[in-house]
């Protein structure tokens, strides 16, 4: 529309990538096409809790794991961890650790659980049954070194960076939003491990030199070359609940037929059909002493967890979206469904951050710039505020905010769910909150004191608590080896502190999709 043309030397040097022709599907995962739906309970309230309150909501497309993250998958994340921040060094000493699974939560005070403690994370038997141990903000870091990993494997295999995996003397750790604005001072500022950028036309000078077979080809890659992987993630409630109901199996056209109480299209947990008749269509428990049956006549399979994929998947292609595991969810959790909530892609618990820039003018990394901060959770873990080597992000202020309509402060977790914080008038009474900063008398986070030897330790809250809700706790979804069938129903949802972990709640990843929501070129698909 002005002349110009893109990618030309003549014409400025003005880029648009050509490259991006759809976004790929990631490994492991399936595409969820977003749309309408009705979340929240569609049966009877048996709990009398108004905490699914039915609502008519919008999801946009997105990519999920098909099934959960497993002890191998997971048992990877913390070898790499191992090795680029061993924990011989004392900078890192926290870090390795930070990420280990709780095996301990196998354990019970009258039951016999030894074996499943010391063997269930790391005994190859157990390889590619669903990680547990794991709280919500451990599955949060994992995902975000497998958007780190998936975007290095992705460029090594383009050759836009050399395979580091392959030499002992390169220490391995790479950040996707660091080689975009950082990546100078990426790989200890070894320049040739970056050897390759976007090709582009140059236009050289009557009698310059030809730059060397060694120099930096290209330009460096950018967001708007659509080369690297989106970010992976934990799935909201509304996406997860979504993907789970996968109300695609039992659509006529444009309408939905029917209610489903489970993620297949069943009334019952058991198959009907005449292959499978009697089949338990998951892994939960089915009653008191009872997790999978008698000796003989399994009636799930496994008295535990049980190895993904074991059970057909719903529409969507998704495994184990009822028992096995119950799993973590991004959302902090509020006892209610607000009808008057955003119905766009729903979601609580948005920080709204920026970069850090120094003097400079330049993004600061934690570790390198400033020194990595470490904090004492609850629970008395010790853990990375930042990972090392990553940039270091700032919740936005009120500057950041003002003459907005969209939004007005960083964090969001409050909005409308009634607490006084969220108040127009609390700014002009703070005193009437004053004895309770809580809105429902959770448990505070430790205090840092030093004891009669002088030594800094953390004080834990021992103040009798009422509830754990807070602004750290997290939903998770679905039933799980250790539920009753009410649980199963995708609409169903429970909380635990983010720093807690449990031995029947695992996770899985998604990614956002951009571009068109579906790869259909028509707008209505005829096939039913």
């Amino acid at each position: 529309m002005t002349g110009l043309t893109f990618n030309e030397p003549n014409s400025g040097g003005y880029i648009r990538s050509n490259s991006f022709v759809k976004h790929e599907v990631p490994l492991g995962m399936v595409t969820i096409e977003g749309g309408s739906f009705t979340m929240g309970q569609v049966q009877d309230d048996v709990m009398f809790d108004w905490n699914t309150t039915p609502n008519q909501l919008h999801v946009r497309s997105f990519f999920m794991d098909e099934a959960e993250v497993t002890n191998s998958e997971y048992n990877l994340y913390l070898q790499y961890t191992k090795d680029v921040f061993p924990p011989s060094e004392e900078k890192y000493k926290h870090v390795y650790a930070a990420a280990l699974p709780d095996t301990l939560v196998w354990r019970k005070s009258l039951g016999n659980n030894a074996v499943l403690t010391e063997n269930y994370f790391l005994h190859p038997a157990f390889a590619d049954y669903p990680v547990v141990g794991i709280s919500w903000l451990q599955a949060n870091e994992y995902c975000k070194w497998r958007t780190n990993i998936v975007n290095l494997k992705k460029l090594i295999d383009k050759g836009y960076i050399k395979n580091i995996f392959a030499s002992d003397s390169t220490r391995n750790f790479f950040d996707s939003e660091r080689f975009l604005y950082d990546s100078d001072r990426l790989f200890a500022e070894d320049s040739t491990i970056y050897k390759k950028g976007v090709n582009q036309k140059v236009a050289r000078k009557q009698g310059a030199e030809r730059p060397s077979k060694d120099a930096f080809r290209g330009r460096k890659i950018s967001k708007a070359d659509g080369i690297l992987q989106t970010k992976f993630r934990l799935p909201t409630e509304a996406e997860w609940e979504f993907a789970a109901k996968a109300t695609a199996g039992n659509r006529d056209y444009n309408m939905i037929k029917g209610r489903k109480k489970y993620p297949w299209d069943e009334k019952y947990t058991r198959a009907s059909d005449r292959k499978n008749r009697g089949n338990q269509l998951a892994n939960f428990k089915q009653g008191k002493g009872n997790y999978s049956g008698i000796s003989g006549w399994t009636s799930d399979g496994s008295a535990i967890t049980i190895e993904i994929k074991s059970y057909p998947p719903n529409a969507y292609g998704l495994y184990d979206m009822a028992g096995n595991v119950a799993e973590w969810v991004a959302d902090v959790y509020r006892p209610m469904i607000d009808s008057e909530a955003n119905d766009f892609n729903y979601y609580r618990g948005n920080i709204f951050t920026k970069k850090m820039i120094d003097e400079n003018g330049k993004v600061v990394i934690a570790g390198e710039d400033i020194p990595t901060v470490y904090k004492t959770l609850p629970n008395g873990k010790i853990v990375p505020e930042e990972t090392p080597g990553t940039i270091k992000y700032i919740p936005i202020t009120k500057t950041d905010a003002v003459y907005r309509r969209n939004f007005s402060e960083a964090n969001n977790a409050n909005t409308g769910d009634g607490d006084l914080s969220s108040s127009r008038l609390y700014e002009s009474s703070p005193e009437a909150f004053a004895n309770n900063t809580n809105m429902y008398n959770s448990p505070k986070e430790p205090e840092i004191v030093r004891n009669d030897a002088g030594e800094e330790v953390s004080k834990l809250d021992t103040k009798k608590r009422t509830t754990l809700i807070s602004n750290e706790t997290r939903v998770y979804k679905g039933g799980s080896w250790a539920d009753r069938e009410f649980w199963l129903d995708p609409a169903q949802r429970r909380y635990l502190p983010e720093y807690m972990a449990t031995n029947y709640i695992g996770f899985r990843c998604v990614a956002d999709k951009l571009g068109p929501m579906s790869n259909n070129n028509s707008r209505t698909t005829r096939n039913r």
